[in-house]
């Protein structure tokens, strides 16, 4: 109807033909004065209105934390919930704010197929390495995140480390080992080289890790060369670890970076996998129960003190 009648309006002024605003009135059924108002320009309701968000107050802070190194949209989103604005709303309606006000060019990330295995059989590991984060002093803190996922709840352990020794894998796989009580059957490494040592071509697990395998009864596989998403798993914890990098600026010492890894774990062990359907933690019920018994203080403190 609107538009009707402002054509129709807009012929007669190019016509110089006055009006008779009541009758148009009668005819579109409306006020002779909103007629009037029509022909003197007005040209109805946007079809979209420029509502305010309830992200404009923080804008500036999505745009500042998005432009850190590693940050994604997901990070900032968890950051803000937890540490800002809880009422923020949806991840979906943040993302969606994000694109609209070009905080950030959206990307695809490259999925790979998952391998499943059943409750107990299977752990992954990985490192996250060389994540560098400043905290409100300008000090730059460089450390390695630690990975271990158990395959089939997806129960996650992250595990904070200055370096990526075969002492610190080691250490790291114990504290996986007593977080999750219990071992699985086996556990999927990439090439590290503080597990493999290598002769050429030949890929020969070290003798260390040969003797700690068999003294917690798991056994060692590695990924074929070049096949990386077989440990696809694991490397979707990445994405999580990426949380981390909003809280450039927001901490003090070591002890709060590491208090602050081990806060985005619980929340990730508490989401729901996309994978799965339901959160790690309410799988890990089940798959604790297949867990192997952890072996004798003796030999787990005899690889925690050896040089």
């Amino acid at each position: 109807m609107e538009m009707s009648l402002i054509t129709q309006l807009k012929i007669l002024k190019l016509s110089k033909i006055k009006p008779n605003f009541s009758k148009l009135a009668r005819e579109y059924e409306i006020d002779r004065r909103t007629v009037k108002k029509y022909y003197d320009g007005y040209e109805g309701k946007p079809a979209h209105r420029n509502k305010a968000s309830k992200l404009d107050k923080h804008k500036q802070l999505i745009a500042q934390k998005l432009q850190i190194k590693g940050a994604n949209v997901k990070a900032v989103y968890e950051f803000i919930v937890d540490e800002v604005d809880e009422n923020i709303g949806t991840y979906s309606n943040f993302n969606k704010y994000v694109v609209a006000n070009n905080l950030r060019p959206k990307t695809v990330a490259k999925g790979h197929p998952r391998y499943e295995t059943a409750p107990g059989i299977q752990a992954q590991v990985d490192w996250k390495e060389d994540i560098k984060i400043a905290n409100c002093y300008g000090e730059i803190f460089t450390f390695q995140v630690f990975d271990y996922k158990l395959g089939y709840s997806r129960y996650p352990i992250f595990t904070y480390k200055l370096y990526k020794t075969r002492q610190d894998v080691i250490d790291c796989l114990i504290a996986s080992f007593k977080a999750t009580g219990g071992i699985p059957r086996e556990i999927l490494f990439d090439n590290m080289s503080s597990v493999v040592d290598r002769d050429g071509n030949r890929r020969n697990i070290s003798n260390r890790m040969k003797a700690f395998a068999k003294d917690f009864n798991f056994k060692i596989k590695l990924c074929k060369p070049r096949h990386p998403f077989t440990k696809g798993k694991v490397e979707v914890l990445n994405k999580f670890l990426a949380w981390i990098y909003p809280y450039e600026g927001e901490f003090e010492t070591e002890e709060e970076l590491i208090a602050i890894l081990e806060k985005i774990n619980a929340k990730v062990i508490r989401r729901t996998c996309d994978e799965t359907g339901v959160p790690p933690l309410l799988l890990f019920q089940k798959e604790k129960e297949y867990l192997q018994s952890l072996p004798s203080k003796e030999v787990i403190e005899s690889y925690l003190t050896c040089d």
